[in-house]
């Protein structure tokens, strides 16, 4: 039978040019009982903004180490080896630029096998091995400590978890074999599937270890003496290692094969069976149930090297790369000095979106926010329900009691707009009508000071109509939320031809401080995602009142891979806020965009679909049938027919777009979509996608990327 040690790793040689090492630094530690621990401490000789990865240099490295620690082991110059990290990081898995260049499906296929061979030489020592994980530990970081014998972890780590199914492969260096091996099919399915699928969820130390995925949790303080403690009353037989998550042979017949059909029917009804990934990964933690470690990690391999020679790791690297570099470096923001401080922040109106902006902006930026109303009671009500959220953080331990009540302390509502006058920085959470937003600025305008900053948080309309009665209108910049306000990490900076560099950059800095991506937007109809997805919903409408049946138009749109479907999302976002982006569109550009009256019959219902327990779409109420009965033509579309139609106006609609200058280039409207719309990494956003299926070609006889962002050849 081959072996990992009989495969030849040199064509692995080209990929370490421009590599970051982590190297494998090993010292000798004499523990209290007098024995001898190897430990290496992973180390890349960056800061902690650079973390450790695990590209083919530094597996080398480590097989190397690990080598001759093996041979010490043997004769009994030590009695364990264990592996730490530099400060704050374990490591944070395979080096993502190294696997995307591999070449080939072969390339692949080693890459895979290297990372099986050196971690698991972990399992194969003669002494007890230990993996300290004292910080950040993604994908290959958390498979080295699966690999381990033991592990120890630092309550105060970052984040652990392995999101390889979020970009596109699955964890394929031991993880999708020994993590259900250790913890149980149940939980591993939610680590290795469902926490990925949740906008990529991490674990906290303590979750980590109350899964069973850690053997002992210390505090930061004395991490690493605590674990060595620990480590040496394991060697010495003082401490015993319960594993109460180590599945039985009970579960492996039973309980194991009915979570994996759950887990496959959940996944059907959330994702549809575009996305490859969470599928692989789902056969592979079927499959783990039996067999010996080899056959996993040989299964693995073939899995990681097909899906990594595949178009969707392609796009999901096209779509990493711009969240992790393009925004973090906004194109076309002014440089951050201009920027006016902001020491308190007004917000104009109390109702559900002002509560949810001034809890963030106290939670993020700690200064004083001021809401303001017409009527003492919304105030008073607004100012409650900030209270009541910062009340819910502590109670689940996210904040503590001083922190609480300062956080409390710095919110204070008023109907006395005179208050507005020492305010930096002032945003409008009102009635999406651009008369309301003109005569809310007009009145704050005359209280605020001459360079204090407005903002408006509207999804559609234009920011230069609605600073048009403005005395300086310079001073007003769009900031468009996406729900729900705390969760979605994009906000569009919307710039007009009156707005100066001191407002966009306060603006871009403000976004960085509440934790946001920016993406500079022109005052354009609908900017970027509201544009696109009004597109989307306005061909599942338009598909409707050809008389197209509801099922079929939402299952139409599944090859797409959003997260929802257009129904599902306008029933998030709300009817009458749909109908109202889509008559703003509708209005802009009439001979492209879909709008009815009827959809404002439907918005004024009380419930217009009816959904399972799961949130997916199957009819119409009774009130929306009403609505429709009759106001539906008798020439259905087929599912083909929509998606080529949603396929084709998204490709003509974004290259409108850019031929307009609507964003600086397509790179901002995929990162737009995918951390505004939840447009899925496989896809890398929509115009890799538009590519791939031919729309773009079909449209303007060309492509968005030169050449197209596919896999690899066989």
């Amino acid at each position: 039978m081959t072996t990992y040690e009989d495969i030849d790793f040199t064509p692995l040689d080209a990929l370490t040019e421009g590599e970051v090492v982590t190297h494998s630094v090993s010292r000798d530690i004499t523990l209290a009982s007098g024995r001898k621990l190897a430990l290496i401490t992973l180390d890349n000789g960056r800061d902690h903004t650079r973390p450790n990865t695990l590209g083919p240099a530094t597996l080398a490295e480590l097989k190397a180490t690990l080598e001759t620690l093996e041979t010490r082991a043997a004769a009994g110059e030590i009695d364990a080896v264990a592996i730490t990290g530099k400060q704050y990081i374990l490591a944070a898995g395979a080096d993502l630029s190294d696997i995307s260049r591999v070449g080939s499906k072969e390339n692949a296929r080693l890459v895979a096998q290297r990372g099986h061979q050196v971690l698991s030489k972990l399992s194969s020592l003669d002494v007890p091995s230990f993996v300290f994980v004292n910080g950040l530990a993604l994908g290959g970081g958390l498979e080295i400590a699966l690999h381990a014998t033991y592990r120890t972890v630092d309550a105060s780590a970052a984040a652990i978890a392995l999101p390889e199914v979020f970009l596109g492969i699955i964890p394929g260096w031991g993880g999708a074999y020994l993590l259900p091996n250790l913890i149980g099919i149940e939980k591993a399915l939610d680590v290795v599937i469902s926490n990925p699928l949740k906008q990529n969820r991490t674990l906290k130390p303590a979750a980590a270890y109350e899964l069973g995925i850690m053997d002992a949790i210390f505090p930061a303080a004395n991490y690493l003496e605590d674990s060595l403690r620990w480590a040496d009353q394991v060697l010495t037989g003082a401490t015993k290692v319960e594993r109460k998550s180590v599945p039985g042979k009970l579960e492996r017949l039973t309980k194991w094969p009915i979570a994996i059909k759950m887990a496959r029917t959940m996944l059907e009804n959330r994702i549809g069976t575009v996305p490859r990934s969470p599928y692989v990964a789902l056969d592979l933690l079927d499959r783990a149930k039996s067999g010996t470690a080899l056959d996993g990690f040989s299964r693995e391999d073939e899995a990681l090297a097909d899906l990594i020679s595949g178009d969707q790791f392609a796009a999901s690297m096209y779509a990493f790369d711009l969240v992790q570099k393009r925004a973090k470096r906004p194109v076309g923001a002014p440089d951050k000095s201009l920027a006016k401080k902001v020491t308190k922040v007004g917000i104009i109106g109390a109702g559900l979106m002002a509560s949810q902006f001034a809890l963030l902006f106290v939670r993020k930026l700690q200064v004083p926010v001021l809401i303001t109303d017409l009527d003492q009671s919304r105030v008073d009500k607004g100012v409650e329900s900030i209270h009541g959220e910062i009340s819910k953080l502590e109670a689940k331990g996210r904040l503590d009691s001083d922190s609480a009540n300062r956080l409390r302390a710095l919110v204070r509502g008023t109907t006395d707009k005179s208050e507005y006058a020492d305010c930096d920085f002032v945003i409008e959470a009102v009635f999406e009508e651009v008369g309301v937003k003109q005569a809310v600025f007009g009145e704050i305008e005359k209280i605020i000071a001459p360079d204090a900053i407005l903002a408006t948080n509207t999804s559609s309309l234009s920011v230069e109509e609605i600073g048009a009665h403005l005395e300086h209108p310079e001073r007003l910049v769009g900031f468009h939320f996406f729900n729900p306000v705390a969760v979605m990490p994009l906000i569009e900076i919307v710039n007009t031809p009156q707005a100066n560099d001191a407002a966009l950059s306060t603006a871009f800095v403000v976004a960085r401080g509440l934790g946001k991506n920016a993406v500079l937007t022109a005052d354009a109809p609908g900017f970027v995602v509201n544009r696109l997805l009004a597109k989307v919903m306005g061909e599942a409408a338009r598909a409707v009142y050809e008389g197209t049946p509801l099922l079929t138009v939402e299952k139409a749109f599944g090859p797409l891979g959003l997260p929802m479907t257009p129904f599902q999302l306008i029933d998030l976002v709300g009817w009458k806020v749909a109908a109202h982006v889509q008559d703003t569109m509708a209005n802009a550009f009439p001979e492209r965009f879909f709008s009815s009256e009827n959809l404002h019959e439907l918005a004024a219902l009380e419930s217009v679909v009816e959904k399972d327990k799961n949130g997916k779409v199957t009819g119409w109420t009774k009130a929306a049938d009403k609505v429709l009965k009759g106001n539906v033509g008798t020439a259905p579309a087929t599912e083909e027919e929509i998606l080529a139609r949603v396929q084709d106006g998204l490709a003509r609609e974004i290259k409108m777009m850019l031929d307009d200058s609507v964003v600086p280039e397509v790179e901002d409207i995929d990162l737009c979509l995918i951390l505004g719309a939840g447009w899925p990494f496989i896809d890398g956003g929509a115009s890799p996608y538009l590519d791939r299926e031919g729309a773009s070609e079909r449209v303007f006889a060309g492509t968005f990327h030169n050449p197209p962002i596919v896999g690899l050849s066989s």
